[in-house]
């Protein structure tokens, strides 16, 4: 590789680096504080917090690494061109090539590794995020309810907790019975902890009273109590029987799945949609790539640079991105868009890069560009009629 390409590389290599590191910082907060309760309930150490946090990142990353190449090359490659350097490079007689060369060796080098970490780290890490989650009681009073909200765990059966105290427990319980037939129960408890009796998870509660309403009758009985146990492990998951999931197992599995696996053989579509998008999904690297290429690979005036070519870059990357994903989705339930999953992004690499080697630049109608610069340009103007009418006026010292 050529000097010039190695700094080329170097650039885009730096500018990758930043987007992927903070686009997966912010998804990964996100991710964890979406999971704060199973966090900081039943006495979760912070390492327990790490461990947890750590076993999204394989999740995040091969999601997040193409539009931070698309965007890390698009931007890269704008910035050369608004500093003279790309037209240096075609005035000194390089071809195309020696600027797609460096960008097209990162996005197979990236494509690689998205290929590994979907199809092996990420299924270890969601086994091991669903077995941390059943090994540590994860069960649905621990993880969905919120304080002060009111939730419906089943069918006429509602649970409402006022707060969670560092300890675990649960202060200011109610809970709204109406499973039973022609019965009404309301519990209420001053202070409430899960805990497990002969093998069965059980709700303590204590300082309380129970009410229960006939509703042929309509008489009402109060029972006021210092303990009481209530059954739940019907709504439990059971810790000793952890349910794996298509998207959870690695793709040595499932390219040869056991044929008695229970979930294989209740959704068998899922398995074979998974198979195949794990086989494609790899490659949208190399498309956002040469999207980047074909819409800011080349040097251009300042004139002709309507609307920024990393703007038109991702809308073309999220508009391809959201075709393959949408057919992704819908293989689980229609095994006819299968075979979509290879058909977009093969088409995608054949016309950009058609496009590419001819060296035919695509960029967006000078209609649309002029539409959209007058869209701003009015929107720019309304932003700033406000402003006087606040009659601001400046501090003694200040000049206005």
């Amino acid at each position: 590789m050529r000097l010039i390409e190695l700094y080329i590389l170097r650039r885009i290599v730096v500018m990758f680096l930043a987007v992927l590191g903070s686009a997966v910082a912010i998804t990964w907060i996100v991710q964890v504080l979406q999971r704060i309760d199973f966090l900081t309930t039943n006495g979760q150490s912070f390492w327990a917090v790490v461990k947890f946090g750590t076993l999204l990142l394989p999740a995040v990353i091969p999601l997040v690494m193409p539009f931070a190449l698309v965007i890390a090359v698009s931007q890269t490659l704008s910035t050369m061109n608004q500093d003279s350097e790309l037209v240096v490079i075609n005035a000194a007689g390089a071809s195309r090539m020696t600027v797609a060369k460096p960008v097209l060796t990162l996005a197979i080098i990236i494509a690689a590794l998205s290929f590994l970490i979907s199809s092996f780290v990420d299924p270890y890490s969601r086994m091991g995020m669903r077995t941390m989650l059943a090994e540590s009681g994860a069960d649905i009073l621990n993880v969905l309810l919120q304080e002060g909200s009111f939730r419906k765990i089943s069918d006429n059966f509602y649970v409402q907790i006022a707060e969670r105290k560092s300890d675990g427990r649960i202060g200011g319980l109610f809970i709204a019975d109406s499973r039973e037939p022609n019965v009404d129960l309301i519990y209420y408890a001053a202070d409430g902890v899960v805990a497990n009796q002969n093998g069965r998870d059980v709700l303590l509660m204590s300082e309380g009273e129970v009410q229960r309403r006939d509703l042929k009758s309509n008489d009402v009985s109060i029972i006021r109590f210092d303990s009481y146990s209530f059954d739940i492990s019907q709504f439990m998951e059971n810790t000793g029987n952890v349910s794996f999931y298509a998207k959870d197992l690695p793709l040595t599995y499932l390219l040869s799945p056991d044929p008695n696996d229970p979930m294989l053989q209740t959704r068998p579509l899922a398995y074979k949609a998974e198979l195949h998008e794990r086989l494609t999904r790899w490659m949208y690297p190399i498309v956002f790539a040469l999207i980047a290429l074909v819409v800011a690979g080349d040097a251009r005036s300042h004139r002709e640079a309507r609307l920024s070519a990393t703007v038109t870059a991702i809308s073309i990357s999220l508009i391809v991105y959201w075709l393959g994903d949408s057919v992704g989705q819908g293989g689980s339930k229609n095994a006819s868009l299968i075979k979509y999953n290879y058909i977009i992004p093969i088409a995608a690499i054949i016309i950009f890069g058609f496009l590419l080697i001819t060296g035919r630049a695509l960029a967006l109608p000078t209609k649309w560009t002029d539409g959209i610069s007058n869209i701003s340009e009015r929107i720019g103007v309304l932003l700033k009629k406000p402003l006087p009418a606040l009659n601001i006026k400046p501090h003694k010292g200040e000049h206005s």
